[in-house]
C-alpha cells in the first residue's frame, strides 16, 4: 500500500517509468511516506544507512558500481545538510544521484517550526537540476508536480551525468498507507541527434497513424529557407495543419491563423473539442493565438511533442509527452525523409479547420482603434518591418490579412509594456526597411524617452492608438468604476503632439475615417526626409465594443450559449454595462 501524498505518488510512480529502483534510506519522520510506501514495493531495493553524510557516500559508490540512478531520502532540516559532502562529489565525479528531502510546510518557514530550514535550491550550485515540489490541492498543481519531477530525473543524463535536487513540502506528517493503486503519470520522453534511429522512428510511427496533427509556430525572428521548405513538404505528407500568426515569420500557403476563431471570447468549448489534434508539434518561441488558453482545458487528452533546439521543457498545452532536442527545421526533414513514398495529408483535419476560420464575418467597422489598425497593416508593403506592441496591436493585427513577405516582431517574450518603442527604433535602425510600430497610448508613454534617440531613420513609422488609457482592461472587464479607470485602465488625457515635434518627427493626427484616410497617404509614403508620426485618437469603450461586437457577428453559437448571451445583453441594455459588471462581481466574490 502506498501513502496517501499525492506528491510522493507521484514520485514513486515516476521513479519506476525512469526505471530508477535502488534507494538508499536514512531514518526520520519527514521521509516516511515515501520510505513506507517503496518497502511494500518489490521493484525497489532498498539500503539502511542512518547517518545521511555517509548514506549519500554510499549511493555514490552503489551509483558507480551499478552505473545507473540511486536515490538517497532523508528528513527535513540539518539532515539535508549532512548530504553535502557527498552532494558535491557526485556532481564532481559526475554521479547520478536523486536527492529527496523531505520538507514541512512552507508557510511556517522562519516560524519557529520544529525541524525546519530553507531547503529550497539548497545544492544548487552542486547540482544539474534543482526543484521544489508543490503541495497538490488540484489536478493543475498534479500537471506542475509531473514535470517537475520529470524535468529533475531527465537531468541526470543530459548531455553529462549528475546529482538532481527534489524537495518534497508537506503540510503535515501523514501515516496514511491506504492506496493500492500508484495514479497514472507520464514520462517524457527527450530525443537528441546521437539517439538511436529507431528511437526516433517509433515516434515518426506514431504520426503517420495520427488523423490530426496540429503544428504551431511560435514566435521565431529568423525563420531559414530549411525550415520554410521542410514544413511545406511536412505538410504535404502528414495528416497536418499548420497554425502561424504574423510573429511567427513563416510563410505557408496553407498556413491558419487562429487568433480569431480561437479567442476566449469567441470560441466556445465544444467547438474547441470539435478540433482538438491528436497530436500537436510546437517549436519557436511564445505565441499569442487564445489555443494556448483552450487547449489547457482539455490536458492530457492529447500529445504535444516539443521541438527545442536546448532540450528545455516548456509545457505550454498541460500535455508535453516529447521533446526533440534538435532544431525544428531537422525535425521536419526527418519526418519528410522517413515518411512512405505514397504518403499524403488528406487534408480532412486542414480543411475542417479552414472551413472554421474562413467562417468568421468580417463586418464594416466604425471608426475605432480596430478600424485604424486594419487600415494602415493591409497597406504595408512587402519586405517592410511591423512590431506590434502589446494586446490589442498584436491581438487586432492578427484578424486582418497581411502581405507574406512583412517580418513582423512583438515582445512576447515576456509580454511587457516597457521596450516596445526602444525595440523597435533598434530593428529599424539595423537596415534601411520600411519599418512600421503600432503602440498603444500607455505602451507609449512608457518607453516615449526612446523618440530622441541619435539612431533614428526617415523609414521610421510610428502608429499610435491614443484612447486615454488602458483599453485591454476594459475588453477583459476589469472596468468597474470611476477608481478603476485610475489606478487600473490609468486613464489619462495626454497627447503626443508636442513631443513628437520636439524630436523633428513628421507629426499627423486622425479624429474620424476621413482625416484617418486623409493622413495614411502621408504615413505611408517610403519617400520622407523624416521619421513620421500617427496619433489616431479613439475612445475606450467604443474599441472595447467593437470588439466584442465583431466576436458576435460570427461566434459559434449553441443553444445554451446562445441563450446565456442574450440574458447578458438584455441585462445590460436594462440596467447598464457599469451596473452589470459589478453585479457579475458580485457573484464572482
Amino acid at each position: 500500500m502506498y501513502t496517501e501524498l499525492k506528491t510522493y505518488q507521484i514520485i514513486i510512480a515516476l521513479l519506476k517509468k525512469y526505471g530508477i529502483t535502488h534507494c538508499v534510506l536514512s531514518a526520520g519522520s519527514r521521509n516516511v511516506p515515501f520510505v513506507h510506501s517503496i518497502e511494500e514495493d518489490p521493484e525497489f531495493h532498498c539500503y539502511s544507512v542512518v547517518d545521511e553524510r555517509s548514506a549519500g557516500y554510499f549511493a555514490l559508490g552503489l551509483a558507480q558500481e551499478l552505473n545507473q540512478p540511486v536515490v538517497i531520502s532523508c528528513t527535513s532540516s540539518t539532515a539535508t545538510c549532512n548530504y553535502w559532502p557527498p552532494v558535491a562529489e557526485a556532481f564532481y565525479q559526475g554521479v547520478p544521484i536523486v536527492v529527496l528531502t523531505s520538507d514541512r510546510d512552507p508557510e511556517m518557514l522562519g516560524q519557529w517550526e520544529d525541524q525546519m530550514i530553507d531547503q529550497v535550491g539548497m545544492y544548487d550550485r552542486h547540482v544539474r537540476k534543482s526543484v521544489n515540489l508543490p503541495i497538490i490541492n488540484n489536478h493543475d498543481d498534479e500537471i506542475y508536480c509531473q514535470r517537475l519531477v520529470n524535468e529533475a530525473l531527465m537531468e541526470l543524463n543530459h548531455h553529462g551525468t549528475g546529482p538532481v535536487h527534489i524537495n518534497v513540502p508537506m503540510k503535515s506528517y501523514n501515516n496514511s498507507f491506504n492506496v493500492k493503486t500508484l495514479p497514472e503519470v507520464t514520462k517524457f520522453d527527450r530525443l537528441c541527434l546521437d539517439d538511436s534511429d529507431a528511437l526516433w522512428k517509433e515516434k515518426i510511427e506514431k504520426l503517420k497513424k495520427a488523423k490530426r496533427i496540429l503544428v504551431t509556430c511560435g514566435q521565431n525572428s529568423f525563420v531559414s529557407s530549411a525550415l520554410q521548405e521542410s514544413l511545406n513538404e511536412f505538410f504535404k505528407k502528414y495528416n497536418s495543419a499548420v497554425s502561424v500568426e504574423y510573429m511567427s515569420n513563416i510563410e505557408i500557403e496553407e498556413g491558419l491563423n487562429l487568433n480569431v476563431c480561437m479567442d476566449a471570447r469567441y470560441v466556445i468549448p465544444k467547438k474547441v473539442k470539435e478540433f482538438l489534434p491528436d497530436i500537436v508539434i510546437s517549436f519557436g518561441g511564445n505565441i499569442f493565438a487564445g489555443i494556448k488558453e483552450q487547449f489547457r482545458k482539455f490536458a492530457g487528452e492529447f500529445e504535444h511533442w516539443l521541438v527545442q533546439e536546448d532540450g528545455r521543457v516548456v509545457d505550454l498545452y498541460k500535455s508535453i509527452t516529447t521533446i526533440f532536442e534538435c532544431k525544428p527545421e531537422y525535425f521536419f526533414q526527418y519526418c519528410v525523409k522517413v515518411a512512405d513514398k505514397d504518403q499524403l495529408n488528406d487534408r480532412e483535419y486542414y480543411h475542417g479547420l479552414k472551413n472554421y476560420v474562413d467562417s468568421v464575418v468580417y463586418p464594416d467597422f466604425p471608426y475605432s482603434h480596430v478600424y485604424a489598425i486594419k487600415e494602415m497593416v493591409e497597406k504595408i508593403p512587402s519586405d517592410s518591418i511591423l512590431h506590434l506592441s502589446i494586446n490589442d496591436s498584436i491581438r487586432i493585427t492578427n484578424f486582418f490579412k497581411l502581405n507574406p513577405r512583412i517580418k513582423t516582431y512583438a515582445n512576447i517574450g515576456t509580454h511587457g509594456i516597457d521596450g516596445c518603442l526602444s525595440s523597435f527604433l533598434g530593428q529599424a535602425a539595423a537596415g534601411n526597411k520600411q519599418s512600421y510600430l503600432v503602440i498603444g497610448d500607455l505602451a507609449f508613454f512608457y518607453d516615449m524617452n526612446a523618440m530622441r534617440l541619435r539612431h533614428i531613420k526617415n523609414n521610421v513609422h510610428v502608429l499610435l492608438i491614443n484612447n486615454e488609457g488602458g483599453s485591454e482592461f476594459y475588453f477583459n472587464h476589469m472596468w468597474k468604476d470611476e477608481a478603476s479607470d485610475l489606478h487600473t485602465t490609468a486613464r489619462h488625457h495626454t497627447k503626443a503632439e508636442g513631443w513628437v515635434k520636439s524630436n523633428n518627427f513628421i507629426y499627423l493626427s486622425a479624429h474620424d475615417k476621413e482625416s484617418m484616410q486623409e493622413a495614411l497617404k502621408e504615413f505611408m509614403r517610403s519617400d520622407l526626409d523624416k521619421p513620421v508620426f500617427l496619433e489616431v485618437f479613439t475612445e475606450m469603450k467604443t474599441d472595447s465594443d467593437v470588439i466584442y461586437d465583431f466576436f458576435d457577428l460570427s461566434r459559434p453559437k449553441d443553444v445554451q450559449s446562445e441563450t446565456i448571451r442574450r440574458s447578458k445583453e438584455f441585462i445590460k441594455a436594462t440596467i447598464g454595462q457599469e451596473k452589470a459588471q459589478k453585479i457579475a462581481g458580485l457573484f464572482k466574490k
